[in-house]
């Protein structure tokens, strides 16, 4: 089941990446569906409905495990990883993953997304740091994404050479939280879900 949301999660994030700042384009639209069949727990509907297959690990590095899954008979390679230390004061809150997704199909490669575990302050913005460098992310209920393929591209570059990243933002409660993530093989990881999705 993990491996079933951690692939919903990813396709969500790949999904149109040209039109994920645009809320009226039809990509916004779908991520908002897929989100709501994550939510409900109807990851077997959302596979059968995609036509995606079960995630494979295809290896772990580090802080960060590389998945690959088939979608409409396209592979889709993320790298993933779950925060090593978290704060907030909060009583109650989901999993949190930071991914980065190829998905060359749809020529689209190094899409960085965040899943909060909460949802976000209407109408905010999530910050990411990677060894000094800041980016700005936009959010959407509990996700948060970058507002271009070129943000993508140099929060992934980053992550593949730094050591830490750090997120922080805001719930809809006005809950502030910061989290922290390694990047112990984030570098071998890259590698091995370009390698797989033959992404240069």
């Amino acid at each position: 089941m993990v491996g079933k949301v951690r692939g919903a999660i990813a396709y969500l994030s790949a999904l149109n990446h040209q039109n994920h700042i645009d809320h009226n384009s039809e990509g916004f639209r779908m991520k908002l569906k897929f989100r709501e069949l994550i939510v409900s727990g109807a990851i077997l509907m959302l596979c059968n409905s995609a036509q995606a297959t079960e995630p494979k690990q295809i290896g772990e590095h580090g802080d960060w495990t590389a998945y690959m899954f088939m979608e409409n008979n396209s592979k889709v390679c993320y790298m993933v990883s779950k925060p090593k230390k978290t704060s907030g004061n909060y009583t109650k809150r989901g999993d949190v993953f930071a991914l980065v997704t190829h998905r060359p199909a749809e020529k689209s490669k190094n899409v960085f997304s965040y899943i909060a575990g909460y949802s976000y302050k209407s109408g905010s913005e999530a910050t990411v740091t990677v060894n000094n460098q800041s980016f700005r992310l936009f959010t959407q209920d509990d996700s948060a994404w970058a507002p271009d393929e070129s943000t993508d591209h140099k929060i992934t570059d980053a992550i593949k050479r730094g050591s830490s990243l750090v997120v922080k933002g805001a719930s809809s409660r006005g809950t502030e939280t910061v989290d922290t993530f390694g990047l112990s093989g984030s570098s071998s990881a890259y590698k091995a879900i370009s390698s797989e999705c033959g992404v240069k």
